[in-house]
């Protein structure tokens, strides 16, 4: 067996149905609770990719979900254990559902679908992987949150751009390492 097959192998859940409802059930509250950080480490995907984004996308995609790989993510490895363990198809920017790299891989951001008014969800979640995440730095407020949270977001002025859309606009998870926080498109920013 070849290296890249050993890896497209490796690293998925160890007990599927357990870890895939724990992770999204994490995945949820993080969303429904902008500013909040939770653990999310079940997977071991290949390099550079962090075990939470590795998580998140044995969790939220299967075969009819197109994810686009940004950057140093798109490699022969990270294609065959995404194909190995959701099925799910590679795809262009536009046409993603869901697409993880770094924040300046995933640039320009109007790559991505924002939904229509008539079906605003027909838009892109977005996994961000950051070198830090910490309840620090931009405020933000809105559904979810009681008065205000913090966040350690990587452009506040381009994340509030985005949130200026609602109902329509991109849905982003941050991960680093091990860890998790998300950032629906309904929160508002202002720099902390």
């Amino acid at each position: 067996m070849t290296a890249t097959a050993t890896t497209a192998i490796a690293g998925g859940f160890s007990d599927p149905a357990i870890e895939s409802a724990r992770a999204f059930r994490a995945a949820m509250n993080v969303m429904a609770r902008p500013g909040e950080i939770r653990d999310l480490d079940m997977a071991r995907p290949p390099a550079p990719l962090s075990a939470a984004a590795g998580t998140l996308l044995l969790t939220l995609c299967d075969p009819e979900t197109g994810v686009h790989l940004a950057g140093a993510c798109d490699s022969a490895e990270m294609r065959g254990w995404l194909a190995f363990h959701t099925g799910a198809p590679v795809v262009s920017a536009d046409r993603a559902g869901f697409a993880v790299g770094r924040w300046a891989d995933l640039l320009p951001l109007d790559r991505f679908r924002i939904g229509t008014p008539e079906y605003p969800d027909r838009s892109a979640t977005l996994i961000v992987e950051l070198e830090a995440l910490q309840q620090a730095g931009a405020s933000l407020r809105g559904p979810g949150i009681k008065d205000s949270a913090a966040l350690s977001l990587p452009d506040p002025a381009a994340l509030a751009g985005n949130a200026m859309l609602y109902p329509l606009g991109l849905d982003f998870f941050f991960t680093c390492g091990g860890r998790i926080a998300a950032l629906p498109r309904s929160t508002q920013i202002s720099e902390g």
